[in-house]
């Protein structure tokens, strides 16, 4: 057999499939890949981020090096010699890519689209990565209204080592199992470019220029689960899977501290308290198993926090394979509040971690399983896929007293991927604008699209013929999906789009190998379901007809307010201070403004703040609230009972909340 110098050069399993038994047929396989289009795309003067770009990792694919005679005299493969022993990350294909789907090419019918070639950032420059955030596009103290793009190292795409050549065949020796002087393997963390399992890469949103942006060198090799922008205090948020710690970092790459939710958050819900046993990635040390995900240094299960999402004040996060849904408060300066609540447990067919989450305008709590780690040698499978379910929550209104969990007991599903069960999550999920008939993207409808990265997305025998015009059918990459098709609508999902995470459709039994996926959808004049919105409120007054007495103080002041959509409408969440003393647990809030609807619950949970619904008001106008502060105890009494009084005036956001 013949090929070109190039197509060997970039000769790589592509996401080989399955363990090669025959040599003939691994090299034929190998070769192929090296017909795969496009070449990694290099930093431009241009910005590579725009609204609606989507950024999407994924495992790089496999060379077999100096494979060509004619590049190195100990080239070719010797007799009798495995290729898979072989066959090496493939350090100039892309680990991560930003794609432009802002035009999908007509109505959705189950097709591919094809997509403009996207901006790459190769597996030599950062390694592999999983977990993706974007910033908030400030550049010296100025907004620039492009973000930059945040990746973090991986070992969810395989964990891979090698020891040094000791055949002179110019490739060093893979390695299943650890050993003295093992080492990762090039491509695994980036290492050229001083990166570690504990890194985060920067990607500049203007220039695409690649940058170490933090580094928690403590990590092992079980590298990082998942990471999340704070905008309000211009802070990173990242989930250590090694540790099982939340680190809070800032926006210049420093580590502050950190969330332990082991030993701080479990006892908050009954739970004992879990610490971190001590086990680390020993690739050197005989226990070390790359087959075995057990060996590699991961906490214990009950403390592994896998997905992270600053919401409203809050950080979100996933725990566990039997995932629990948990978050914590983050104050007024930026650290951790110390009030981690638990929040639900996922209900789902499969107890499969959550390694994605999101939030979008409407009330709702995105969710996206992925399947146990695994590590093929072959490189062909590094998650047990095809059950894994892409899910939504959302509040109870008003809360059911009856159920623990203020989220609703039963979540809706989405029809992913068209394999029997459509359950092909591979783990990654966020929110897109929306598209119009023709799928071209319209800006103005904000986190309308759900996508989500999934595995084998096209591939059912049965439907063959239907999808065979929407194109190839081995697509490992992402679905994008109008949020109102939750199942049964949608089934099979010939309602959604899909694109192919590296454009190379001759793989059909690879699994695990697409990871996370980031939108950058900056939504101006939307309000965001549990997000901060801008505006606040006036200083509070004490009425004149209910002066304090003599000199007192109010007995009442308001903090802080933070405004919320839910499926409602307006919801804003007041943060009291009882400054006499008073003593009060519950409120009752009155609107003082002629066509305004003002509510408030029945009950209130310590520690928390004050909740009331508005309704009738046109965003943007000051809506003047009564509130009633007293302590239930003496209302439960009947008759008269004390009540510091006051008038709110709350100024709404310019904002409207999306019914």
């Amino acid at each position: 057999m013949s090929c070109d110098q190039g197509a060997l050069a970039h000769a790589r399993a592509g996401r080989l499939r399955r363990a090669a038994k025959a040599t003939s047929g691994f090299l034929a396989l190998a070769l192929s890949a090296g017909l795969w289009l496009g070449s990694p795309a290099g930093a431009q003067e241009t910005q590579i981020i725009y609204p609606g770009s989507m950024a999407v990792t994924g495992f790089p694919g496999t060379v077999i090096p100096n494979f060509d005679s004619s590049e190195s005299e100990e080239g070719g493969l010797p007799p009798g010699v495995d290729p898979v022993d072989e066959t090496f990350i493939d350090t100039s294909r892309a680990s991560l890519r930003v794609f432009d789907v802002s035009h999908l090419g007509g109505p959705a019918s189950g097709q591919l689209v094809y997509t403009p070639p996207p901006f790459e950032v190769t597996a030599g420059q950062i390694g592999e990565v999983f977990g993706l955030t974007y910033d908030d596009g400030v550049r010296d103290g100025v907004p620039s209204g492009i973000p930059n793009l945040y990746a973090a190292a991986t070992s969810l795409h395989g964990i891979e080592i090698v020891t040094p050549d000791a055949d002179s065949d110019g490739r060093p020796e893979r390695e299943r199992r650890g050993a003295a002087g093992a080492a990762f393997m090039e491509g695994q963390f980036g290492t050229e470019n001083g990166g570690g399992p504990g890194t985060i890469w920067k990607i500049d949103g203007i220039t695409g220029a690649v940058s170490k942006f933090a580094d928690i060198d403590t990590n092992s090799g079980p590298g990082i689960g998942n990471l999340s922008f704070d905008p309000i205090h211009r802070q990173f948020f990242a989930s250590d899977l090694d540790t099982g710690l939340i680190h809070r970092i800032d926006a210049n790459g420093m580590l502050i501290d950190t969330f332990d939710h082991g030993v701080a958050g479990r006892p908050a819900h009954g739970l004992d308290p879990v610490a971190d046993d001590g086990a680390v990635m020993d690739i050197q040390g005989a226990a070390f198993d790359s087959e075995d995900p057990d060996t590699w240094g991961y906490t214990q299960d009950e403390r592994r926090v896998w997905a992270v999402a600053y919401h409203g004040g809050r950080v979100y996060y996933t725990v566990g394979e039997k995932a629990e849904v948990w978050s914590v408060g983050i104050a007024r300066d930026g650290r951790f509040a110390g009030d981690p609540r638990w929040e639900l447990t996922v209900k789902a067919d499969k107890d499969y971690a959550v390694t994605g989450i999101a939030f979008d305008n409407k009330g709702f709590m995105y969710l996206a399983q992925r399947g146990p780690v695994e590590n093929r040698y072959d490189y062909s499978r590094f998650a047990d896929s095809g059950k894994g379910e892409v899910i939504r929550y959302w509040r109870e209104n008003p809360d059911d007293p009856a159920t623990e969990s203020v989220w609703v007991e039963e979540p809706q599903e989405y029809a992913i991927g068209f394999p029997q069960g459509n359950r092909q999550s591979a783990g990654g999920v966020d929110l897109q604008y929306g598209y119009d008939a023709e799928g071209n993207l319209d800006t103005s409808v904000c986190t309308d699209t759900l996508v989500n990265t999934g595995d084998k997305l096209r591939d059912n025998p049965a439907l063959a013929e239907q999808l065979a015009a929407g194109g190839p059918f081995a697509v490992h990459g992402v679905q994008f999906t109008p949020t109102p098709l939750v199942k049964p609508a949608n089934v099979p999902p010939f309602g959604s789009w899909f694109v192919d995470f590296d454009s190379y459709f001759e793989d059909p039994e690879v699994e695990g190998h697409v990871g996370d996926v980031r939108v950058w959808h900056p939504c101006e004049g939307r309000a965001g379901y549990y997000e901060e919105i801008p505006g606040g409120y006036l200083p509070p007054f004490y009425p004149p007809d209910f002066p304090p007495p003599g000199n007192l103080p109010p007995c009442l002041a308001v903090e802080d307010v933070q405004y919320f959509c839910t499926p409602s409408g307006l919801e804003a969440d007041l943060y009291l201070h009882d400054h006499a003393g008073f003593g009060g647990d519950s409120i009752k809030a009155l609107s003082k403004t002629p066509g305004v609807g003002v509510t408030s619950p029945m009950s209130h949970a310590p520690g928390t703040p004050y909740t009331i619904g508005i309704t009738g008001h046109y965003p943007g106008d000051t809506v003047d609230v009564g509130l009633c502060f007293y302590r239930q105890s003496d209302r439960d009494k009947g008759g008269y009972y004390p009540c510091c009084k006051m008038t709110l005036p709350l100024r709404t956001p310019a904002v409207s909340c999306e019914p």
